[in-house]
């Protein structure tokens, strides 16, 4: 016997379900995998940002940083841009 994962009802604004059951139909996909794909994608991309975030805050603090300027000045070299 297939064993079942645990759930937690959430609350979802009424515009919001006609999108999720009309992107649903289109997929030929349940409402409920639709919204646990949709909130797995949330988490994994802020979960990404995060890391990076705190990467970013520790390279700072040991001096690993490039100006601004130099940062944009190699932008604009690289597609040619002038400043």
């Amino acid at each position: 016997m297939a064993q079942r994962t645990a759930s937690e009802p959430i609350t979802i604004r009424t515009a919001k379900v006609a999108e999720i059951d009309a992107l649903a139909n289109a997929m030929d996909r349940s409402r409920n995998y639709i919204v646990n794909q949709a909130i797995e994608r949330y988490l994994e991309a802020n979960a990404w940002q995060m890391e990076r975030i705190e990467e970013g805050i520790a390279a700072s603090r040991e001096g690993k940083v490039v100006p601004a300027d130099e940062v944009f000045a190699g932008i604009a070299a690289r597609h040619g841009w002038t400043r």
